[in-house]
């Protein structure tokens, strides 16, 4: 399992602390949308928002639920 699936799967279950140190680690485009995912979901908006800007995305304007389905769904293509 590698640490985006880990912390996708961390940030499921609740466990937001490991989940953020894992991506944290890295800066590829999943990392950092993951990253703020994560920061959507702590309620911090700015700093989602500048982790969004770091993949080269706008942050997306849905649930946290269909955000996790979507990252979970693009780390497998």
């Amino acid at each position: 399992m590698t640490d985006q699936e880990q912390a996708l799967e961390l940030a499921r279950a609740g466990d937001w602390e490991r989940a953020h140190s894992l991506v944290q680690a890295h800066s590829d485009t999943l990392s950092c949308l993951i990253h703020g995912y994560l920061h959507r979901e702590e309620g911090d908006l700015s700093n989602a928002r500048y982790w969004y800007r770091r993949a080269g995305e706008a942050m997306p304007d849905n649930t946290l639920e269909e955000e996790w389905e979507r990252l979970h769904q693009r780390k497998r293509d």
